[in-house]
């Protein structure tokens, strides 16, 4: 078994009970897993990225509970330390482990997006938000000038979103 599929597991876990983010994760996972495959990811930055697709929220638990709020403030601030005990009971390589913590640390700051795991990670995300969040024409065009800089993630927003852009 591929350490996604460990973390896949582990997540549907953690957040048990709770479909919709269930689907969110594993949405977000499917179109970062898609992107970085068609982008060319050399095999240590897909697997990265994969699991921070993975476990990008899951500091929305604590973030609710702490400050009755799931602002993606609190998110980045709660989520690395809950991703790194899980990702180490998973056994997962301490290196892998901290790039996945950084890109949860920065998943909801969209300046200085300067590696292909963090742009993927961000444009995945969006993709399911836009649905999720009922975004207007104006706003998914607005993301996609301010945000998307892959092909594949762009081309996916476009056919996703044709009829609202």
């Amino acid at each position: 078994m591929n350490q996604s599929a460990k973390v896949m597991e582990a997540m549907i876990g953690y957040f048990e009970g709770d479909i919709r983010r269930i689907n969110h994760l594993v949405k977000v996972y499917a179109f970062a897993k898609t992107i970085g495959e068609l982008e060319g990811l050399d095999q240590k930055t897909q697997e990265i990225l994969e699991i921070a697709a993975i476990t990008h929220d899951i500091g929305i638990k604590i973030s609710e509970e702490k400050y009755h709020s799931s602002s993606g403030h609190y998110q980045q601030l709660e989520g690395p330390n809950e991703a790194k005990i899980l990702l180490e009971n998973l056994g997962t390589e301490a290196p892998i482990i901290e790039r996945v913590c950084w890109l949860i640390a920065h998943h909801h700051t969209y300046k200085n997006i300067d590696t292909s795991d963090y742009q993927i990670l961000v444009e995945s995300d969006f993709l399911v938000n836009a649905w999720e969040d009922e975004m207007n024409s104006e706003a998914v065009e607005n993301v996609k000038s301010r945000i998307f800089r892959t092909k594949s993630g762009t081309s996916m927003l476009d056919s996703m979103y044709k009829r609202r852009v």
